[in-house]
């Protein structure tokens, strides 16, 4: 099948009018090539050099349907050495993206070639580099097989700062390590942004929960600010489906549908039995697919991203034809909640593990010390012990986390169920990003079914990128 290549030229032409939402079912790609290049957004009246992820269709990412392969070519547009990660995609053998010890970088102007089976849901594709900062993302959505023909939105959120993240690490205080394979790429970007605050302190606040250690300047729901969000068009007395990512580096949020009814179907990509809740947490890395019920009457529907602990926000526009807009404030009224267990606690996998004894137990203790360095059992990523395991194995992942921040914690290549969050053994959703929150546990548990050595690291980039990182060996 014939792949095509969009020039650099095209993509940087279409990339500035970045839009994500659309209906189910358009022409999809069944052979895609992605370019990965710079573009220009403007952000608070500014403009700002950020890098974007286009497919052959001109949108941002990839979009496909259940069965479909990822085949074709990433090409490299950008000037610095490229390390892309597939989140989400269980399907893909370890090679299959550059984000495992000793993967490399894609040069400068080079491409990578891509094939293996796409995994349904709700999934995303970004740089394991500090790129990552400069919205070096996008969505990667495989249309499940029985997901209808509902209208689709796709939010995709992100946490923006005119530093550069090398500025940002020096505010916080801490350098970051270079164990080999991806983290040894983490400080390739050169973009700058300008000038502008962006970092938080570089002392640690001690025995005191915190979140926000980075001061962003914007938060972004599908690259805009409030004071000019997207609009999307919806159908009076309709159901559509809302996919939601979080794309931030530093940031998690709380979902927000408003007057609009909402259930969660989906998180991390995969289904689990339909759940109704005020507002649905969101940490880095992860996933929330929301069916919501527009009225009969219609109107303007604002969808809330609120920053975690704090009354910043963002969000998008559901609106039928015709209704009035009104503007919505950058900050709500009230400051929101640190993110808790409590939804996955809630929340039951529609697709559970099969009922079995683990293989073993691993107890992995997050840890912080002084210089902002962040580790797993005491270590940081370079002196780690990888964890080991074979194929055919179940082992359960008991994260504990003293510390005094959330740590979400990603496992490459798999799906795990969360068994634990301290109240009693249950079948709780399968994930890929869990929420460990300061001075708590959870249990995850994973099947292991590919060989290849395999990231376990935070999701905050600044944590990840200090040490926040090990490995799990599978033979």
């Amino acid at each position: 099948m014939r792949l095509l290549h969009p020039t650099r030229r095209s993509f940087l032409a279409g990339a500035s009018a970045l839009s994500m939402a659309g209906v189910v079912r358009p022409a999809l790609a069944q052979s895609p090539s992605l370019v990965v290049a710079p573009r220009q957004i403007e952000v608070l009246g500014r403009a700002a050099t950020v890098y974007g992820i286009t497919g052959p269709d001109g949108k941002p990412g990839l979009r496909a349907r259940e069965g479909d392969r990822f085949t074709g070519q990433v090409q490299n547009d950008t000037d610095a050495g490229l390390v892309m990660h597939w989140h989400g995609q269980i399907f893909a053998p370890e090679g299959a993206d550059r984000a495992y010890p000793g993967g490399g970088e894609t040069p400068a102007g080079a491409a990578d070639t891509v094939d293996f089976a796409l995994t349904p849901g709700t999934h995303w594709m970004h740089s394991h580099q500090m790129t990552e900062q400069l919205l070096l993302a996008a969505p990667m959505i495989t249309v499940e097989a029985d997901a209808g023909n509902l209208q689709e939105v796709v939010l995709m959120l992100h946490d923006f700062t005119f530093q550069t993240p090398e500025e940002v690490m020096a505010g916080l205080g801490g350098s970051m390590m270079h164990g080999g394979g991806a983290m040894a790429g983490m400080d390739h970007s050169q973009m700058g942004h300008g000038s502008g605050a962006g970092s938080g302190g570089g002392t640690m606040m001690t025995g005191m929960v915190h979140a926000n250690d980075v001061a962003y300047d914007a938060f972004l729901a599908n690259d805009r600010t409030l004071s000019d969000p997207e609009v999307v068009t919806v159908d009076p007395a309709s159901t559509l489906r809302l996919r939601i990512i979080n794309g931030a580096t530093a940031s998690a949020f709380w979902i927000d549908a408003g007057a609009l009814p909402s259930q969660v179907i989906a998180v991390d990509g995969s289904p689990c039995q339909p759940y109704s809740a005020a507002a649905y947490p969101i940490a880095q890395g992860q996933r929330l697919d929301l069916l919501l019920t527009v009225p009969a009457g219609g109107g303007a529907y604002p969808v809330f991203a609120q920053l975690e602990a704090s009354t910043r926000r963002t969000g998008i526009i559901l609106a039928t034809a015709g209704a009035a807009v009104t503007r919505q404030a950058h900050d709500a009224e009230t400051a929101s909640a640190y993110l808790d267990t409590r939804l996955d606690a809630a929340l039951r996998a529609a697709k559970p593990l099969p009922d079995r004894a683990p293989t073993r137990s691993e107890h992995l203790m997050l840890g912080e010390g002084a210089n902002y360095r962040w580790t797993i059992n005491g270590a940081v990523h370079g002196e780690h012990t990888p964890l080991q395991g074979k194929i055919g194995d179940r082992i359960e992942l008991m994260f504990m986390n003293p510390t005094m921040m959330m740590h979400p914690m990603h496992l490459h290549g798999h799906h795990f169920q969360i068994v634990d969050v301290g109240m009693g053994r249950f079948a709780g959703p399968m994930r890929d990003v869990v929420i460990v929150p300061p001075q708590g546990m959870v249990t995850v548990a994973v099947d292991l079914d590919k060989a290849g050595s395999w990231y376990l690291h935070c999701h905050h980039l600044y944590h990840m990128a200090t040490g926040m990182m090990t490995e799990l060996v599978v033979s």
